[in-house]
């Protein structure tokens, strides 16, 4: 991921205007975990949704889901979104396009093994995509989606306090959030995202998939 997004979220809807970044919402926050899924975490995160009747969207790496098919038939039993984040987590500004929809491609032939979705969701890893490559997966019918909001749960220099900063003094109705259910994060994503459910709900917000 990109610190500088995290900085200045803002950006990513001034670079790329027709990529999912806010949602028109009044009274709702949009949930995302990328990485998994993995056997370490991802079922703790359900766990902790479902405490809140909450849904969310995971972008799945392919290869994840190869390893860990069961957590990834576990999402989907609990009716929550699929979305796919590359077979090997792949930088976008330093693979070729064609290496990166070859790539994308069959992550999503694991994701069609399981899941009955049809929606094809798409979030670039480190939200380092090429234009030419976007241009590709929306010719294919995939939905570019970004965030508005990124909590860092993902990078070591950030504290899990100002991780939970990150969420609750940036998203608003129609929030994307970003998560990661992945080893690296689990400390501050134990941390705050229980308190980012706590504290949305008591303010009468839902918590819905893409």
């Amino acid at each position: 991921m990109n610190p500088f997004f995290i900085k200045y979220p803002f950006v990513l809807k001034k670079l790329y205007p027709n990529r999912i970044t806010k949602i028109k919402a009044e009274k709702s926050i949009y949930l995302t975990f990328d990485d998994g899924p993995i056997p370490e975490i991802t079922p703790w995160v359900l766990d902790t949704l479902k405490q809140y009747n909450a849904k969310a969207t995971f972008f799945c790496i392919g290869d994840n889901i190869r390893k860990n098919p069961g957590v990834f038939q576990q999402i989907l039993k609990e009716k929550h979104k699929i979305g796919n984040h590359t077979f090997n987590h792949l930088n976008g500004w330093k693979t070729s396009k064609e290496k990166y929809i070859e790539n994308t491609l069959l992550a999503e032939k694991e994701i069609e093994r399981f899941s009955p979705q049809k929606t094809k969701l798409f979030r670039p890893p480190f939200g380092k995509i090429k234009n030419s490559e976007a241009a590709k997966l929306v010719k294919q019918d995939y939905t570019i989606v970004m965030w508005d909001v990124i909590s860092g749960d993902f990078d070591s220099r950030i504290s899990k306090n100002k991780c939970l900063e990150n969420v609750l003094k940036n998203a608003s109705a129609g929030s994307t959030i970003v998560f990661h259910d992945s080893i690296k994060a689990s400390e501050s994503l134990k941390f705050a995202l229980p308190k980012v459910l706590d504290y949305y709900a008591e303010k009468g917000f839902d918590f819905k998939a893409l």
